[in-house]
């Protein structure tokens, strides 16, 4: 059957999380990159912990509690005026340079994001980089207070576009969320941006693995869980010539 409806991950996939790297940078110089990654790596698993220990907290306490965690982490002294401007960065991300190119190409199809952000940071975060001109809706895991890659997330895709899952191309650059998708039954394509012979030369490039090499090793490859993408591109750019 064809693809009527394109749903999309939000963060790593349509906006690229590691832009958040220059306020952390600037705001504890020196300790940028690595504030970047365990921030990220640390927001990730409280998604799962707390998906499992059935003790939801929305995305947006997620994400200070995992910054929270990494500053302390690190031993790293702030004020609250600093917490609040790297948080702050999370409703003003950088989209990827080819996502709005993508996304009006992929038109008449429905287009909508389906995301374990909470709504509010979701709904700002889509108004401040103009996707909401292009979407015909941006779903929130919150409505029902559990993260992907449970199944109960993304039932919210046909319930709120009205779409069989077989009518559906899900979009995700995060491999976890793509076994989650198509566990799910969904159609899902894989954006691999770090592929596995890049992820070889940044690993003897130095004798000292870097912090985001550490975390493309760990979160960019795809997962031993048998479940395989339909497809595998490089760039947003690449879907209109699949779906």
């Amino acid at each position: 059957m064809p693809i009527n409806a394109v749903v999309f991950d939000a963060y790593g996939t349509l906006y690229d999380i590691q832009s958040v790297a220059d306020i952390t940078e600037d705001a504890f110089p020196g300790y940028g990159e690595i504030i970047t990654q365990v921030w990220r790596i640390k927001q990730l698993e409280y998604t799962w912990l707390r998906s499992l220990m059935q003790a939801y907290q929305d995305f947006a306490a997620v994400t200070r509690d995992s910054l929270a965690y990494t500053l302390r982490m690190l031993g790293l002294d702030y004020e609250k005026d600093a917490f609040e401007r790297i948080i702050e960065k999370y409703l003003h991300l950088d989209l990827y340079p080819d996502a709005t190119a993508a996304l009006t190409a992929l038109k008449p199809r429905k287009l909508a994001i389906l995301s374990n952000g909470s709504p509010d940071m979701l709904n700002a975060l889509v108004r401040n980089t103009g996707l909401d001109r292009l979407l015909d809706a941006t779903i929130s895991v919150d409505a029902k207070q559990i993260f992907k890659p449970s199944p109960a997330a993304y039932q919210l895709i046909g319930e709120e576009l009205g779409t069989a899952p077989e009518d559906v191309l899900f979009v995700s650059s995060n491999p976890w969320d793509v076994a989650g998708a198509k566990s799910f039954g969904l159609n899902v394509a894989w954006i691999e941006r770090v592929t596995p012979e890049a992820m070889a030369l940044a690993c003897v490039e130095t004798e000292l693995v870097a912090p985001l090499t550490m975390f493309k090793a760990i979160r960019t490859q795809m997962d031993e869980l048998g479940f395989a993408p339909d497809h595998r591109v490089r760039a947003l750019s690449e879907l209109p010539g699949i779906a």
